[in-house]
């Protein structure tokens, strides 16, 4: 595979029971196919110790903003966005086979970030609730509004129209 930061071919690399591939001797990037880059991303996961140094060329410099390839997907275009509500760290997915490229010394930021998901996790749900919380209790309270109102008016018509009345049914009534 061509690398999407450089002129260079990824190689492949086992860290432990993974494969990933990564830009030796170039611009130091790592590609993660769909969901290996959480075996790596936590800084207990020893594993990705391994990752943290890729042999690089000190003298190529990466273009942050151009647009990348997809490695694996070649004609799709990377997405770019942060990794973590700390945007700290951008990263690049591609969108058709939701493989992430990390330039070097990223993998190192994100592992810094969070020590647990579990941690990662909660600073989204805090960010989610400081951002959306006072909106989402608003539309909650007009949903709650809403519903006393339904339920007002089936009880009404439960009045006007007991259960046991059927319309057209009855040989009694003004319907």
């Amino acid at each position: 595979m061509k690398c999407p930061a450089c002129p260079n071919q990824l190689q492949q690399m086992t860290v432990g029971d993974v494969t990933v591939d990564v830009c030796k001797g170039g611009c130091g990037g790592i590609w993660f196919d769909n969901f290996e880059l959480k075996k790596f991303d936590e800084p207990h996961e020893s594993a990705g110790e391994a990752l943290l140094d890729i042999e690089r060329d000190e003298g190529f410099l990466v273009d942050l903003n151009k647009k990348r390839n997809c490695p694996k997907c070649n004609d799709l275009v990377m997405m770019t966005h942060f990794f973590s509500v700390k945007k700290q760290v951008a990263v690049d997915e591609c969108p058709g086979c939701a493989g992430i490229w990390l330039d070097a010394g990223e993998l190192k930021q994100i592992r810094s970030m969070f020590k647990t998901e579990q941690e990662r996790n909660q600073a989204a749900d805090e960010y989610f609730d400081e951002v959306f919380g006072d909106k989402l209790k608003a539309m909650q309270a007009e949903s709650d509004a809403g519903l006393r109102r339904a339920r007002n008016i089936a009880r009404t018509f439960r009045f006007i129209c007991p259960s046991y009345y059927i319309p057209g049914k009855q040989v009694w009534g003004a319907f």
